[in-house]
């Protein structure tokens, strides 16, 4: 069987202008022609357009196309061969990159624009997206979680050293302020609570006293971050719920 040029074009997906122009270049040349004068492309004419465009989608230019397939050495096999390496190198390119957009995604999602090195400078074996999905589940739709979406995602590295180092800073003196055995309610737990409360203001949302002590709340309420503040000392937790508790009091 013989196909006409616009038939042809159909199959492949391309113009009749770039086949005329294949025919032209003598990339491929149709194997016959009707008493007019019109081409018609036989299977073997199909076959060769077929691997045009493979080298051409792997970006080969059309000069280098017609050396690959005009080889006198090369056999159907040796072809076979090529594109099927050529293939598996573009697979493993593609899944880098692939991988490199869904981290890419996965910073942005949670506004933290770091690289993995960057990321282990300032936080350390913490993982600061741990709980991100479940954040946005619970809070996705806020104005708060919002802000804070809007915040992070234009802080540097430097802003987010600036950040962990008063997370670290507070934790500090909260946590030595427990082993001293300070009340919750007396003045430097309150003092550290609202220190706490304007941190959160400061750097993700405006965190209202009422906001503040539902985060309270979540600090014993959850397990996970129960675990969390009481890894700094026994306790913890339960003490600066307290301590927030009174300080949105007074």
């Amino acid at each position: 069987m013989s196909y006409s040029v616009g038939q042809v074009a159909g199959f492949a997906g391309v113009t009749v202008r770039t086949l005329h122009h294949y025919d032209e270049i003598g990339l491929l040349v149709p194997g016959g022609r009707t008493r007019a004068g019109h081409r018609r492309y036989d299977d073997a004419d199909l076959d060769r357009l077929q691997q045009i465009l493979f080298y051409r989608e792997l970006g080969f230019p059309l000069d280098e196309v017609a050396a690959l397939l005009d080889d006198p050495e090369a056999d159907p096999r040796a072809h076979l061969r090529r594109r099927h390496e050529l293939l598996t190198a573009r697979i493993e390119q593609l899944r880098e990159m692939a991988a490199a957009v869904e981290h890419a995604m996965e910073a942005r999602r949670m506004g933290i624009n770091l690289t993995p090195e960057e990321r282990f400078e300032v936080f350390g074996d913490k993982d600061p997206g741990q709980y991100a999905e479940e954040a946005e589940r619970r809070w996705g739709g806020t104005e708060p979680y919002a802000e804070s979406q809007r915040r992070a995602a234009r802080y540097t590295k430097e802003d987010w050293k600036r950040l962990q180092a008063e997370v670290d800073d507070w934790s500090a003196r909260y946590t030595a302020l427990v082993a001293a055995g300070e009340p919750p309610s007396g003045e430097a737990a309150m003092d550290l609570a609202e220190e706490h409360r304007q941190h959160i203001s400061r750097w993700f949302y405006e965190c209202s006293y009422d906001i503040h002590q539902g985060l309270a709340g979540m600090y014993v309420g959850d397990e996970r971050f129960k675990a969390f503040y009481d890894s700094m000392h026994p306790g913890l937790a339960e003490h600066l719920k307290e301590a927030i508790t009174a300080n949105a009091a007074r």
